[in-house]
């Protein structure tokens, strides 16, 4: 019989490392809740992985008592996958940004939710480029002065939840740092996830962008400017649960319940598990003009890339045998070079 598996803190998941990151930036929230979150999965510390890229989130792994890798700009997606095909036995974590996944990563950012690697992304959004002194990102709103729009930034911003439902990721949700009982629920439902599931967090930058999410996360706006999405259950909104989001044709709008003439059944449900255009209606609401969705969007189990591949190689062992290397080396057409 094996030994019971001794039950792990927060604290155990702590490294000795010093945390380089800024007095009062959001990643602390962030890595506090994942601290927190990963005992409950129940497993030992050898067992999970945290790959990460290039920025300031991307030095999570130094702060976790656990395997990882701090790797190169926007290629954790792909370490990462090659890790579960090798390695399925692991829990792997990405830690990403809004720069790393979204400018150089963004092909590994696609193709990895497409293929649904088992693995839980965590993106941290907080609209610029940090570790870099404050450059314009891909999630940089429309005029943004930065150091390198000195005028006002021209592209239009990606918007990361969008991205994931068009790469048509299994499980997709999003966070606020600040808001710590839901950040913690929502990283272990995505932890919880089979197949790759990817939370965008809203983070806060003090240096180069303070306040770049500030209606979401002071908590006497944020019930006004967020909305929390349940399954099964309607979208209503607002400090006193008197607003709501209906459809006007294919439009949505926000309503008022406070006068009765407006019900609950009027309003949008949330399915998590349909394959509705309704939650691309969801990602597209912005503040100021509707609150903007928090928790998991999407919710549903297809299959999984490393199970496949894993099939086709135990399916070539079964008809061929297993490999031999050497053997192969010296098959087909070969030279001697004098």
């Amino acid at each position: 019989m094996s030994a019971a598996l001794p039950v792990l803190t927060a604290n155990d998941f702590a490294s000795d490392q010093d945390i380089r990151w800024c007095p009062g930036c959001g990643d602390y929230s962030i890595l506090a809740q994942m601290k927190k979150m990963l005992p409950s999965l129940g497993l030992p510390l050898e067992q999970i992985v945290f790959i990460s890229g290039i920025g300031c989130s991307s030095r999570f792994p130094y702060y976790m008592n656990t395997y990882g890798m701090h790797s190169i700009h926007g290629r954790a997606p792909a370490l990462a996958t090659g890790l579960r095909v090798a390695r399925p036995d692991l829990k792997v974590f990405v830690i990403t940004g809004d720069g790393d996944s979204l400018s150089i990563g963004g092909n590994h950012f696609i193709h990895l939710l497409r293929r649904n690697v088992n693995l839980t992304l965590v993106l941290f959004n907080n609209r610029i480029y940090g570790l870099t002194k404050g450059q314009y990102s891909p999630t940089s709103p429309e005029g943004q002065v930065t150091k390198s729009t000195p005028m006002g930034a021209v592209d239009h911003p990606l918007n990361p939840i969008s991205i994931a439902l068009g790469a048509e990721a299994s499980f997709i949700a999003r966070s606020v740092d600040s808001n710590i009982k839901h950040l913690a629920a929502t990283l272990y439902r995505a932890a919880q996830h089979r197949g790759t599931s990817v939370v965008e967090v809203y983070q806060n930058c003090n240096v180069f962008n303070d306040g770049a999410f500030s209606y979401a996360q002071d908590k006497a706006t944020r019930d006004d400017t967020t909305l929390e999405l349940e399954h099964g259950k309607p979208l209503i909104f607002g400090k006193n649960r008197d607003k709501g989001i209906r459809l006007n044709g294919l439009h949505p709008e926000v309503v008022s319940l406070a006068d009765g003439s407006v019900s609950h059944d009027d309003l949008l449900f949330h399915d998590e598990k349909a394959e509705s255009t309704l939650v691309h209606l969801l990602a597209k609401m912005r503040h100021p003009q509707f609150p903007e969705p928090i928790g998991v969007f999407r919710d549903i189990e297809i299959p999984i890339f490393e199970d496949q591949v894993r099939g086709q190689l135990d399916s070539a062992i079964a008809k061929r045998g297993a490999g031999d290397l050497n053997k192969l080396f010296r098959s087909g057409d070969t030279w001697e070079v004098a």
